[in-house]
């Protein structure tokens, strides 16, 4: 385990990533400056909630005079590359890291990495549930990374015999020289084009997750997802598939028929349960569940492992997350959908007539796929955002009789609920899939679901 003792880290951005990285370091012997753009009256509470922390806050902007006194720059997952202060670094040959990385070079058990444009936290969960049910006492399965605990403040109770699930981002990955033993990518499509610039180099940092990988790890990919599937020339060790369809003899991997979920082990199929066990709904959950069960299968679990941590499932907050039924329409929580394409998945989740609130920031991606399949599946469109404007263009003029019916624009999302709720009707699903970050309105995807949950719940 790498010495910090007297070492001077910047850690750049005092979000959930770089406080756990920065109460690790600071255990560790570490000289560590955290420091954020935002003010010191926005970070107030924060900073108390830390005082423990031996540490050096720095608020209000990001100061080349930081990297004076550095040894190393930590990135989180906020931080982009282009940011000044990261392209001062690179210029004086600092070395740049993050929390993920910091944490694979120090996990002394086996790791399994989960990434994707979308799925990745169900899948993840998923797989979570799993190991919580194959994984048995004093081994002990731990669950974070992108979702939940970033988990590097907690490499010191980590034994070597535990399993680690981690979700990792393609801003995590960026930074990363080392790849999980088991590393899954269930997809890639556009996405995050306003951080990585272009399609190309956001798949070579989701490329990163088998990179490093040797010939004794294990790569999942779909042949059903292009992106994923074009990395298959990469792995090194053992490939696992997840897919529609059956895999090639000799080929292991899970998919769906008659039905029914199952594993083919390179010889046999085996059943692992029936699709009316999934409680989640759409395709694009169907996949992520027969990604977890893949992942499930080169970890070792039993079948009976993956049937616990499938049943009972309903979903994590804020992904096509029931909030109420109000007035007899189903009001959804899906503030994840961050991208077009997730919202489309979305939408095609359900057959009931749908109100459906788009907007937030743009991510600078295409919407015209988007904006055609509202043409087919809309009844109404609601508006709100920053991106507002630019969603309506792609949509184009409501024209009588055609889907959709109405299209309304609102400031807020608050304002975009009650309108909502003046044009649903019973049967009517209501669904908050915005298409576009939180950022113009709210720190983050969680802030803009618990408040969207919090005004249906109030109407009257």
């Amino acid at each position: 385990m790498k010495d910090w003792r007297g070492q001077r880290v910047l850690i750049l951005g005092a979000a959930r990533q770089g406080l756990a990285l920065a109460r690790y370091l600071s255990t560790k012997g570490a000289q560590v400056t955290l420091n954020d753009q935002r003010s010191v009256s926005q970070m107030a509470a924060v900073r108390a909630a830390n005082a423990d922390l031996s540490i050096n806050w720095v608020f209000g902007e990001h100061s080349l005079r930081l990297l004076d006194t550095a040894d190393l720059v930590c990135l989180s997952g906020g931080i982009p590359l282009t940011l000044p202060i990261v392209q001062e670094a690179l210029r004086r040959g600092l070395a740049l890291t993050n929390d993920t990385q910091i944490f694979m070079e120090a996990v002394p058990g086996p790791v399994i990495g989960i990434t994707g444009s979308a799925g990745k936290t169900t899948t993840t969960t998923l797989v979570g549930r799993m190991a919580q049910a194959a994984v048995k006492s004093p081994r002990k399965a731990w669950v974070g990374g992108n979702i939940g605990m970033p988990l590097v403040d907690r490499l010191d109770e980590i034994q070597p015999a535990d399993l680690v699930v981690l979700e990792i981002s393609s801003f995590q990955l960026e930074q990363m020289t080392l790849s999980p033993q088991i590393a899954a990518v269930l997809n890639i499509t556009p996405n995050h084009l306003d951080r990585h610039g272009t399609l190309e180099a956001y798949t070579q940092a989701k490329a990163r997750l088998l990179q490093y990988q040797t010939d004794q790890d294990v790569a999942i990919l779909t042949p059903d997802d292009g992106g994923s599937w074009n990395l298959r020339g990469m792995v090194a060790g053992r490939l696992i598939t997840f897919s529609l369809q059956h895999p090639p003899v000799g080929q292991s991997g899970t998919f769906s028929m008659e039905g029914k979920l199952w594993l083919y082990d390179g010889e046999k199929d085996l059943e692992i349960l029936p699709l009316s066990a999934v409680m989640l709904r759409g395709m694009h959950n169907l996949y992520n569940v027969l990604a977890a069960c893949a992942i499930a299968f080169a970890a070792g679990f039993p079948i009976d492992a993956m049937r616990s941590g499938i049943e009972g499932f309903g979903g994590v907050p804020h992904r096509l997350e029931l909030v109420r039924t109000w007035r007899g329409s189903k009001w959804y929580n899906d503030s994840i959908a961050t991208a077009p394409e997730r919202t489309a998945a979305a939408i095609q989740s359900f057959n009931e007539p749908l109100v459906l609130l788009l907007g937030g920031r743009d991510k600078n991606l295409p919407w015209d796929d988007l904006a055609m399949l509202v043409h087919q599946r809309v009844d109404h469109v609601i508006l709100f955002g920053e991106a507002a404007g630019l969603i309506q263009k792609a949509i184009g003029p409501v024209e009588l009789g055609r889907r959709p019916y109405s299209l309304e624009i609102c400031g807020t999302l608050q304002e975009a609920v009650q309108a909502a709720a003046q044009v649903s009707q019973p049967g009517d699903i209501v669904l908050l899939s915005p298409g576009g970050t939180s950022y113009d309105q709210f720190k983050d995807f969680e802030e803009r679901g618990e408040s969207f949950r919090r005004w249906v719940n109030q109407l009257p």
